[in-house]
This record gives C-alpha cells, structure tokens and sequence, in this order.
C-alpha cells in the first residue's frame, strides 16, 4: 500500500518526469524503449529497499509481464547509453555550476563467477579480499557542495577480454578491452572533456591506491588539467623548492624521497580551524585545529611520462593533534591556489564518496542482478539520472520552502 501511494504521488505530478526522460532517453529508436526507461526511473525514484527488476516492475505497474518486459529492455536491448549521459551532462550544467570533475571507485561485491568483470581483489574498504566488480564513477561536483554522477566505466581483467566465450557470453562489445585502473580514471576524463562546452574544473580524484599514479598525473598535466589528486604515500617526490627562512632540521632533503615522508616533514605549515568530519568525527563545542603541512616536490623523470622533473606541484597532507600518522596525501598542479581553496576540493572528493553511500542505499547502486556488459551501463545510466532528477527537484523544493518563509 505504501509503494502504490508513492507511485501515485510522482504519477500526479509525473510531467516533468515525463519531460526529463524524453530529454535524455528520446535517442532511442522505440516508444517501447522509451516508456521503459520512464518505467525504471519511476521504480528507482519510488521503490523502498532493494531495486530488483521484479521490485521495480512491481512498484509502478500492476501489468504481469512487466518484469519481463523490464528485464528484457536493461539487460537485452541494444540501446546505446553514451547519448543519454551526455544528456544527463548537459541537463546537469544548464541548472549548476560545476566546481570540479571527480573521480569516484566503486567495489560491487558478488556472488559467484558469472557477472562481468567479475574477479577476487583486496579491498581496502573491507579490509579482505572480495569477490567483486570494480567500477568508476565520474561526478559534476556542484556549487552548493553536492555531486551527480554522470559517467562510469567497468574495469574488465584480462580473463574477460581475452576469452570468447566469456566475451559472447557477458555481450562485451567489440571495442572494450582490458586497462588498467589509471587508463579508465583518464577515459573517463577524456571523456566529458569531448562532451562539455562549459570551462573545465579541476580534477579531483583519489589516485592513492593506483600502481600508475604518476603516469596519469603527468598525463592530466600535459593535457591541460588542473587537478588536485591523492596519490600514495610511497610515490617517490623530490624537492622542488625551499622556503627561506626555514629550519634546517626540518626541510626535506634535495635526493629523492617519498610523498608520505614529504608531506609529513614539509617546508611550509598552514594552521586550519574546522570541525573533524568522517566515521570517527566526535561532536565538539570548538573547531579541532588541523595542522596541513606543505612543500613544492617533482616528480622523478620517467615517473611522469618524462616531465616531471620539469613540472612544479605542491603535495600536502593533513596532521591532527592527538593522532598517530596522517589522513591521505595530496598533489596539486594548481600551486597559485590558497590552501582554503585547495582544502575545499578535498571536501568535494569527500561529499562525492557520501554520495554513493547514498546511491547504494536509496537507489540501488549495488541491486544489479544481470550479467551483461551492456545491462550494468544500462543500469548505471538510469540510476544516474534518477539521482540526477531527484536532486534537482529536492533543490526546488527547499527553494519552495524558502521563497514561502520570505513571502510570510
């Protein structure tokens, strides 16, 4: 009863979804394609708990072969998904600012051998090793602080891309191919480069746990990126500058070293008063003061594609008071920027990780149950714009409420 009351309460209103599916969906060559994608947005926006096919069927249309029907069109049909994502890009621009391009990583936790992609890795979330998809995620991270995905990409090992018979049985697509991390993280952001005809943002991705960090920086550099990444504390650096002034004892040496020794030493400290956020964050009556120690390194030649002991960054890492060791490192081509700034990109990495939090939870980021290479980008692509969607007319909403309390 209360699903069918859901559902009713967007059918009344059901225009604008109407509108913003045809907008993004209209590519499709079938009316039956395209009131299939409205199906599936109306599930997802609707349907509490688990999003299976079945569910999502069940909670907008009483029809006995829907799910089939519904099934058929995300894991069968052979609609392509790229036109709809721009779309989606495009819809999202036209209504926000965007302040950065970044880079989420997604671990899809599995349950057997027949899922594409599927293969054992360490997450480090988990803390174990996990039978799983790895997938990643490209958001707009906006003016007010919140992130929309809009573009996604499926590592596939190189079992998957190497067998026929996996290939033919999962619909991998001819021109899909095996990559590493490092190369989907710079697809992505080609990408929406192509795409967008806004300025570009900086960059902001969580690089620490890739083997081929600093290829890809010196990549993003050379294409004209700024970018603010986190990069692992075992990436060898070495010393770029030396503030004047500073204290012998404590300036880093000129051979070569790695990020997390840098960053921990420094040649620069930048007090900074803000609350602590994360799992472990304590209510407090005062601002935790951080400390954020910072120094100009290179990168060692060949580490960067060959220039980067050419190229200037500023790595930094945080410390606080209380606690051993420090949170991630971070690397930055953007060295004219004040650390307030640089910090509030970091926040935008964060609130983008909150958000799949949400896309797990509230619009079944991780309910995929097909087997298919096109179904998860299918899926992918209109769980994108479900959350897209609600955003936005959660955003109208508070305007609503704010334009009412001024009127009063």
């Amino acid at each position: 009863m209360t699903t069918r009351t859901r559902t009713r309460a967007l059918t009344a209103g059901d225009t604008a979804l109407a509108d913003f599916t045809e907008r993004l969906f209209g590519h499709l060559p079938r009316a039956d394609q395209r009131r299939w994608a409205r199906v599936y947005l109306q599930g997802l926006l609707t349907t509490p708990g688990k999003k299976s096919v079945r569910r999502l069927a069940a909670s907008v249309t009483e029809s006995p072969t829907a799910s089939q029907s519904l099934q058929q069109f995300i894991n069968a049909s052979p609609w392509d998904w790229n036109p709809a994502r721009t779309e989606l890009l495009r819809w999202v621009e036209e209504r926000h600012p965007v302040r950065a391009w970044t880079i989420g990583q997604v671990c899809f936790p599995k349950r057997g051998e027949h899922s594409v992609g599927v293969h054992r890795r360490f997450d480090p979330v988990a803390g174990r090793i996990v039978n799983c998809q790895l997938g990643f995620c490209l958001f707009l991270s906006l003016d007010d602080g919140m992130s929309v995905p809009v573009d996604w990409r499926l590592a596939l090992p190189e079992a998957w891309v190497t067998d026929p018979v996996l290939r033919r049985r999962a619909r991998i697509s001819p021109e899909a191919v095996h990559q590493a991390p490092e190369a989907l993280v710079l697809e992505l952001v080609d990408s929406i480069a192509a795409r967008t005809s806004s300025a570009h943002p900086p960059v902001v991705a969580d690089l620490s746990r890739l083997a081929g960090a600093a290829a890809l920086i010196g990549v993003l550099g050379r294409r004209g990126h700024d970018f603010l990444v986190s990069v692992p504390p075992t990436l060898a650096v070495r010393a770029a500058a030396l503030t004047h002034g500073g204290d012998p004892a404590r300036r880093p040496g000129r051979g070569g070293t790695t990020a997390g020794d840098f960053a921990r030493l420094g040649n620069t400290s930048h007090p900074y008063s803000a609350p602590l956020v994360g799992p472990d964050a304590r209510p407090q009556r005062q601002p935790q003061r951080q400390l954020i120690h910072s120094a100009l390194v290179r990168l060692p030649e060949g580490e960067a594609g060959g220039r980067g002991a050419q190229q200037i960054y500023r790595l930094f890492g945080e410390r606080r008071p209380g606690r051993q060791g420090g949170g991630p490192f971070w690397l930055t081509n953007m060295n004219r920027h004040r650390m307030d700034d640089l910090l509030h990109l970091v926040r935008r990495s964060a609130r983008s990780t909150a958000v799949l939090g949400s896309l797990a939870d509230e619009f079944g980021l991780l309910d995929f149950e097909g087997r298919s290479f096109p179904g998860w980008h299918h899926h992918m692509t209109l769980m994108s714009a479900a959350y897209a969607y609600a955003y936005a007319y959660a955003v109208r909403g508070r305007e609503r409420g704010e334009l009412g309390r001024q009127s009063a």
